[in-house]
């Protein structure tokens, strides 16, 4: 009998507490457990007090009010574990994302449906998978 494959966890940021319910809600009916984090600075202290070791994706709005930013939650997640799947959403800094995004990032912009979020998760973990170290 093989054991059950464990929930893969996703750190969702956004400082919008409405948005992050869509995303929170989104992700756990895909099939994903979600850890919450309202704003940059709670989602860097969640990246760094877990040291990305359960934590398997990274969803993050871009714009998050006052200091730090989505691009900075991004550059911290891979600091911390270099493959780290990082999904950015965004209603206005799209044009930023290849000069400011990590490499193999995806970026999804606003208003986006539910399942937008679950497939660009899915596909990023499949992605990181396939290519452990980083490197595809």
């Amino acid at each position: 009998m093989t054991e059950p494959l464990s929930p893969v966890l996703v750190l969702a940021v956004d400082d919008d507490v409405l948005v992050l319910d869509l995303l929170q809600s989104a992700l756990e009916d895909g099939g994903f457990q979600v850890k919450t984090a309202l704003g940059g600075d709670e989602a860097i202290a969640a990246l760094e007090m877990n040291r990305a070791r359960d934590i398997c994706a990274v969803v993050t709005d871009v714009n998050l009010g006052r200091g730090t930013n989505g691009w900075d939650v991004g550059q911290r997640a891979r600091e911390l574990s270099p493959g780290l799947p990082v999904l950015y959403i965004s209603g206005d800094s799209a044009h930023d994302w290849t000069s400011r995004g990590v490499p193999r990032s995806l970026l999804v912009q606003k208003p986006f449906a539910p399942a937008q979020i679950v497939t660009a998760v899915a596909s990023l973990i499949n992605q990181q998978i396939a290519a452990p170290d980083g490197h595809s």
